[in-house]
């Protein structure tokens, strides 16, 4: 079994939190109100979240609770500064475990696994549009998962 999603959109880390005062919550304690401080997380969320809906309908996935592993490729923008003729890797930021952590999050919004704790195995790349393999031509992400076999 091995699902491949491919998702169109900018991908966005999801990292640090803004404070954004103090709320009391329902059981009478003082709570942080804290949201996530870049704007870009929300949409790719959203990008991922469909693009992974769309996936499990048209395969009639049941909601995945077992071990499983999955590869990213994430598809980002090239600078223009960037050499045109040749390879380079997009070394800086956005960082890659922040882009896992905002699409496995978005996977299980989806519904394709119970919780991302069931991921025993993570492998992930940044590259730019056309340059490497599972690279899109336009900035996004390939995302597969696969059962983990004993």
């Amino acid at each position: 079994m091995s699902i491949r999603i491919v998702v169109y959109g900018s991908p966005a880390p999801q990292g640090s939190k803004a404070f954004k005062g103090t709320y009391k919550g329902r059981d009478g304690l003082i709570h942080a109100k804290l949201v996530e401080a870049s704007k870009k997380v929300r949409p790719w969320r959203q990008d991922v979240k469909l693009a992974a809906e769309q996936v499990r309908k048209a395969l009639g996935l049941a909601v995945l609770d077992e071990p499983l592993q999955v590869r990213m490729t994430f598809t980002l923008p090239k600078p223009l500064s960037a050499p045109k003729r040749r390879r380079v890797f997009p070394s800086k930021l956005p960082d890659l475990s922040k882009l896992v952590r905002s699409t496995e999050d978005a996977l299980t919004d989806a519904g394709i696994w119970r919780d991302d704790a069931r991921v025993v195995e993570c492998a992930a790349a940044k590259r730019y549009p056309g340059e490497g393999v599972d690279a899109l031509d336009a900035p996004g992400c390939v995302i597969e998962i696969s059962r983990v076999e004993p």
